[in-house]
């Protein structure tokens, strides 16, 4: 079979058998690729760095008929986040972006948008403060994957929220009134929600030169990951392990 080759970004590893690793990649051209890295741990012509994850890199590969996992045959580092110091946050945001991805992608299904997304807010993740592109990165991917409800209307009476309170429960769909509000709700802001109408009209990049600490629009960032959750039914680690960086 003929060697493939495409721009990838290194999602996940792990060791199997002696010296090689099973990895998960990213790839512009075929989606999620799931694939052994033979002696990928011994191997440094072959491999060196470039299997760490959220590692952009050109990857090589060959599939064979009838056999799930591809076989990686070489690596090469177009960028880093170890490039940088990579401190507590940094480490857990990369983390979360890899989590998300893995979870949230098929395997062979291209997806060009949600590449590109993935690879424009990496470089944000090394650059400064890692709660915009995270922001960024979580409210794209849920609208990307149809899962971002109208953020200026109330799902249950169709009112529109305008500069409007509103709430949503993370058992439900959409935001709400509060009219339609039930108990043990989290709100969020209006300015959340501009926010989030400024972002679907921009590149990452518009937002670097703002100060971003972690409270900064904390509402939208946790209405994302919810509604991840509840299309996942499953809890995201990562999320709960950035609740608890400060």
């Amino acid at each position: 079979m003929p060697l493939k080759q495409s721009e990838a970004v290194v999602l996940r590893t792990y060791p199997m058998r002696e010296a090689d690793l099973l990895v998960t990649l990213f790839t512009r051209t075929e989606g999620k690729v799931r694939g052994v890295a033979k002696s990928a741990m011994k191997s440094k012509r072959r491999f060196g760095g470039a299997l760490e994850p959220l590692t952009i890199v050109r990857a090589w590969w060959q599939d064979k008929a009838g056999v799930d996992l591809a076989r990686l045959d070489s690596c090469e580092v177009l960028s880093s986040p170890l490039m940088s110091a990579v401190d507590w946050a940094r480490a857990a945001a990369l983390e979360h972006v890899a989590e998300v991805l893995d979870e949230l992608l098929p395997d062979r299904e291209v997806s060009d948008p949600a590449y590109r997304l993935t690879a424009s807010v990496l470089p944000q993740m090394t650059a400064g403060s890692v709660w915009m592109p995270l922001t960024y990165f979580d409210l794209w991917i849920t609208r990307l994957m149809g899962f971002l409800p109208e953020l200026n209307a109330c799902m249950a009476c169709g009112v529109a929220l305008n500069g409007d309170r509103a709430w949503w429960h993370a058992a439900a769909e959409g935001l709400v009134c509060i009219r339609d509000k039930r108990i043990a709700s989290s709100e969020m802001s209006p300015e959340s929600r501009k926010m989030a109408t400024l972002m679907f009209r921009a590149p990452v990049e518009t937002f670097a030169g703002e100060p971003w600490p972690k409270s900064r629009f904390a509402d939208l960032r946790k209405f994302c990951v919810q509604t991840l959750e509840r299309h996942l039914e499953r809890k995201l680690k990562t999320a709960a392990v950035l609740d608890r960086v400060m």
